[in-house]
């Protein structure tokens, strides 16, 4: 079953990509502190960012339970976590229509946290703030979250408006669902 080029599952593979190309390494030489030398490490940085690691594990843990509820009897996790979003839709394909749209929610939620893992953050600028309607949503590098830049667009304590991967994801699904219904009459 080939994958759609712009899914989680691309994403997920850019993300190995990326973590492979931008490997995290140990101090090399002898580091200063003032004018205090300080031995260098003797064991070698991890080659991989931590954080992305644990982004991955939680994903793919997501992506199991969810298969796991909507089908108890599925076939055993792939080896390759690159191949879980198949083997979910392999797994849930006879799901009812609203855990299928669940598993779209999810998938395309993990195909937009998989881009800025990999530091595409431009793939949040396409979406309309779900509060203002605006195009003015950006990844808070700093905060890591996602904010709208429109400064009409703010909290009940006049905070700017902060949107969840998973809210944004599933208005994103449920507008694709309503054009295909549409479309379909």
């Amino acid at each position: 079953m080939n994958q759609p080029e712009d899914s989680a599952a691309s994403r997920f593979r850019d993300l190995t990509a990326y973590m492979r190309e931008r490997p995290v390494t140990g101090p090399e030489g002898h580091s200063y502190i003032g004018n205090t030398p300080r031995g260098t490490a003797t064991h070698p940085g991890l080659p991989i960012n931590v954080r992305v690691l644990e982004h991955v594990d939680r994903t793919v843990a997501e992506v199991v339970q969810y298969t796991r509820e909507n089908n108890p009897a599925a076939a055993p996790v792939p080896q390759n976590v690159q191949d879980v979003y198949r083997w979910c839709v392999e797994n849930t394909v006879n799901a009812p229509e609203a855990e299928q749209q669940r598993r779209e929610t999810l998938e395309y939620k993990h195909q937009l946290e998989h881009a800025v893992a990999a530091g595409d953050v431009a793939v949040i600028r396409p979406h309309r703030c779900p509060e203002c309607g605006t195009f003015g949503l950006m990844w808070d590098n700093l905060k890591q979250r996602i904010v709208c830049t429109n400064l009409e667009c703010v909290d009940e304590d006049g905070l700017t408006t902060i949107v969840e991967f998973a809210r944004l994801a599933h208005l994103y699904v449920a507008a694709r669902k309503n054009i295909r219904q549409v479309r379909a009459t």
